[in-house]
């Protein structure tokens, strides 16, 4: 009985740990992606339910949250609206991908190519680009945001932060 002490230990350990991974995989239960979305309109995010798709964060605010879905009716959701700009870059659909954004002034799911972006806002990632619905002063449009992103002009960038802060 001494000699299987051990191994009898190590079953026991590795049975637990499965187990406990079992169990949070089953209690979380986060949406990352959405099928069906055929026509293509924004789907309600549950805040702390839904996964950025980008960097695989919790959702745990709508005020920067945005969704692309696919030709296919794929939905993908994020928590800020650089991060779908960085996932959409290299994808075949990009250009024709319909794009939700949330509106910061109207609060409500908006074209994310018509809204109009600010530069210099906090986000949970960090990008700084808020989306309205109304056109406001310094305000830039879908492409140029989408440049700027790409580019790495936002507010990630301690010298573009401190040129748009002051800080």
């Amino acid at each position: 009985m001494k000699k299987f002490a051990p191994l009898l230990i190590v079953i026991v350990i590795i049975v637990l740990i499965v187990t406990l991974f079992l169990s949070l995989g089953n209690a979380q239960k986060m949406v990352v992606i959405k099928e069906g979305n055929l026509k293509k309109v924004p789907l309600k995010m549950e805040i702390n339910k839904c996964q950025d798709s980008f960097c695989g964060m919790v959702i745990t605010e709508l005020t920067y949250a945005s969704q692309v879905v696919g030709p296919d009716g794929k939905t993908w959701f994020f928590h800020d609206h650089g991060d779908f700009v960085e996932w959409l870059k290299d994808k075949p659909f990009a250009k024709d991908a319909v794009i939700w954004v949330m509106s910061r002034d109207t609060r409500r799911w908006i074209d994310g190519r018509k809204a109009y972006y600010t530069v210099n806002e906090l986000t949970p990632m960090g990008y700084g680009f808020g989306a309205y619905e109304k056109k406001g002063e310094g305000m830039i449009d879908f492409e140029s945001m989408r440049l700027k992103v790409l580019r790495g002009e936002t507010m990630k960038d301690p010298k573009i932060r401190k040129q748009l802060l002051g800080k």
